[in-house]
């Protein structure tokens, strides 16, 4: 038979897949976005990856708390230095991106 404890037991591992399931979908969000910037500003995103670096509850635009997640990527203009950039997630929707100051190289140093 069945006890109350298998029962949250297995409600807590429920929750906790569902949570990873949905934060690997902002996280793919969150990657697609700094792609897009990357390509944009001319920048070359390395490893291909964001890294998660903080995480908190803040309240969205709709006053519902929201899972708020900071993520580190880096980057390289020249191919000769890393730079690391950061995009800001709240839940779903892409906060900001941001990147430090970084060498703009001449015409014919781009890695493009």
């Amino acid at each position: 038979m069945i006890s109350f404890s298998d029962i949250v037991l297995l409600l807590v591992v429920s929750l906790l897949g569902a949570y990873y399931w949905q934060a690997q979908g902002v996280r793919e969000i969150a990657l697609r976005a700094t792609r897009m910037y990357c390509q944009r500003e001319q920048l070359q995103l390395l490893d291909e990856s964001v890294a998660l670096r903080a995480l908190w509850l803040k309240r969205g635009r709709d006053g519902r708390p929201h899972f708020w997640r900071g993520y580190q990527f880096e980057f390289t203009v020249t191919g000769g230095e890393r730079y690391l950039g950061k995009t800001v997630m709240l839940g779903r929707l892409v906060e900001s991106i941001q990147v430090p100051p970084h060498r703009i190289p001449d015409e014919e140093q781009t890695l493009h």
